[in-house]
């Protein structure tokens, strides 16, 4: 479908050769083995260790591992799905409450923040 699309008139001024799979990849079976030689999961995979209580959870509300003493996940497989943003933030503050978690430091009390003005939104008179 993006061969079709590309392939338009419209798209004569922009388009170069085709760079990967390759002119000569025309088949769903050799689309099929492209796929299955080249594909990669380089994008923050996340979700790998499920946190919870019931049997096909990996580690407890404080990330211990089930069956294991000692042990705990601290990384982003245990955020249930992929932010819409880089994993390395969210990453560090899940290492940071685990880190309280490991020393028995207590969660600090919830604060009110007020949102920030949107410098785009007209303003009242």
């Amino acid at each position: 479908m993006a061969r079709t699309v590309f392939a338009q008139q419209a798209f004569d001024p922009y388009r170069g050769p085709e760079i990967a799979p390759g002119a000569n990849v025309t088949t769903d079976a050799d689309i099929n083995a492209f796929v299955r030689s080249n594909a990669e999961t380089i994008y923050h995979p996340v979700g790998t260790a499920k946190m919870g209580i019931d049997g096909n959870s990996v580690v407890d509300t404080e990330l211990r591992v089930f069956g294991v003493q000692g042990l705990r996940v601290v990384d982003a497989s245990v955020m249930p799905t992929l932010v819409s943003g880089n994993t390395n933030a969210p990453t560090i503050m899940i290492a940071e409450k685990a880190s309280d978690m490991i020393l028995g430091r207590a969660a600090l009390a919830p604060i009110s923040v007020p949102m920030a003005e949107d410098a785009t939104a007209p303003r009242a008179a």
